[in-house]
């Protein structure tokens, strides 16, 4: 984007929002609760992204997909804060490379505490890859920034078909893998 002397750009105070001030390993075992609960906003987010090609449009769906996100990390705190914290533990300390395979038994147990708790089950495995139509709430967003520019022709057409090529004289150099 270029950046003209016509581009407004939004103030300091508009783009500071409180951080999530959250370890990898925090992050990591609590994402299937945050990708499930902040799924509408954060579909929000990124089909405004999409279509606007303009980031500042969307700074006020950022900033709710972010309070989103603390509002869930608040509720694990005051409902499972002991059973995360040993997941996230087990998450860090297990392995060179943050994997999941050594915490199965703390993730069972904080996945427990999670729907005994906070009501809130785990996503099942494959809930994230599957295609979903999200049913947007907001008013519909302005077109284009620039009327379409028609199609230009291709400056180098396609190579003509070719003839039929004759079978190589001494076989195929692959004659090991026919066998």
């Amino acid at each position: 984007m270029v950046i003209t002397k016509d581009v407004t750009l939004p103030e300091c105070d508009e783009l500071t929002v409180q951080e999530i001030n959250l370890s990898t390993p925090m992050l990591m075992s609590a994402a299937p609760y945050l990708g499930k609960l902040c799924e509408n906003l954060n579909n929000e987010f990124m089909l405004c992204r999409q279509e606007t090609q303009d980031p500042r449009a969307c700074v006020d769906l950022g900033k709710r997909v972010t309070f989103c996100a603390l509002k869930v990390f608040r509720s694990i705190k005051a409902g499972c804060s002991k059973e995360f914290n040993q997941y996230a533990e087990c998450i860090d300390k297990s392995s060179g490379d943050f994997s999941f395979e050594h915490c199965r038994k703390t993730q069972a147990v904080f996945d427990k505490c999670m729907k005994d708790q906070l009501c809130v089950d785990r996503p099942d495995f494959g809930y994230f890859c599957r295609g979903r139509v999200h049913k947007s709430s907001s008013e519909p967003l302005p077109g284009p920034p620039c009327p379409c520019v028609p199609r230009v022709k291709d400056p180098t057409p396609s190579l003509p078909d070719s003839k039929e090529r004759k079978p190589a004289r001494f076989g195929s150099r692959f004659w090991w893998m026919t066998e």
